[in-house]
């Protein structure tokens, strides 16, 4: 689920504590409600596992070296999604993941769980400014992207949560909640097709739904519900047998990608002073057997 090394660290700490991990600042905490790993590269959550279950999020076990990010946990998109660059831009995904955060506050109650705030250490947009607010506590984990509009014109902008899931196998995973949805296929030149039924994972696949329900990914016994606010599109993704350079194939059987995002589908203008909210919530749908 996530690299020894990391594993390591994190069986290594009682309570909280700040540490490097391939040359990257983390926040640890080891707490009575569960473990949460945030990397102040791209304000990233890397690891959640509550008390008495199984890790919820997957981190590559060859994570690429700085400047490159981290594949895994929940890398945050912004303030554009994959290719769909500003012009004059290249970055994919935005500059927010390779960045370097601050963790601005942290607020602990030892037996239920925490708040971090976390904002970059700089600007990373000409008029929009970001912020992120974690919540994890025994059964759930939350996560919200504020974009704030301090310029003087409206801005488009575009961004996801592209959460990695931890799975036994996710070609046997099923995810619920998006029958009858419409999507952008992106291995089939971005043609336009409606979802038959429940979606099966049984091999690579790379879809923007256009979607605000909430989904269920079921793996094998155990169910999560993923809610979302300030978004109309799920993002599905996995590489199938062809994964990046970064991850073998046998460890990419371990991750689904389902992202809570706005793309294309769905791109948000924001007026000067206004915010957009970003939110992933997830939790059990049931506990674990």
């Amino acid at each position: 689920m996530i690299p020894e090394s990391l594993r390591a660290l994190v069986d290594a700490t009682s309570g909280q504590r700040t540490c490097e991990w391939q040359g990257r600042m983390l926040l640890i905490l080891n707490r009575a409600w569960g473990e949460l790993v945030v990397c102040h590269q791209g304000a990233q959550v890397l690891h959640y596992q509550p008390a008495s279950q199984r890790p919820w999020l997957w981190v590559t076990e060859t994570p690429a070296a700085l400047p490159g990010s981290i594949r895994g946990g929940i890398p945050l998109c912004w303030p554009w999604f994959a290719d769909e660059y500003p012009e004059g831009e290249t970055e994919l995904h935005g500059p927010a993941r390779k960045a370097e955060w601050r963790i601005d506050a942290v607020e602990e109650d030892e037996e239920e769980g925490v708040e971090i705030h976390a904002s970059p250490q700089s600007p990373l947009h000409a008029a929009l400014s970001p912020r992120v607010v974690i919540f994890a506590g025994r059964h759930f984990l939350k996560v919200e992207l504020i974009t704030e509009n301090r310029g003087e014109t409206p801005v488009k902008m575009t961004g996801a949560l592209h959460t990695y899931f931890a799975v036994e196998d996710a070609f046997q995973c099923r995810v619920t909640g998006l029958a009858g949805a419409s999507y952008l296929d992106k291995r089939q030149d971005f043609s336009r097709l409606d979802q038959q039924g429940e979606l099966g994972i049984r091999g690579p696949l790379d879809r923007i739904y256009q979607s605000s329900q909430v989904q269920v990914l079921e793996d094998g016994q155990r169910r999560l519900r993923i809610a979302k606010q300030g978004s109309d599109s799920t993002v599905v993704w996995h590489p199938g047998d062809a994964p990046p350079a970064d991850t073998s194939v046998e460890n990419a059987r371990g991750f689904l990608c389902v992202e809570t995002a706005c793309t294309r589908l769905d791109p948000v203008w924001l007026p000067p002073g206004a915010q957009h909210l970003l939110v992933q919530h997830i939790s059990p749908l049931e506990q674990e057997g």
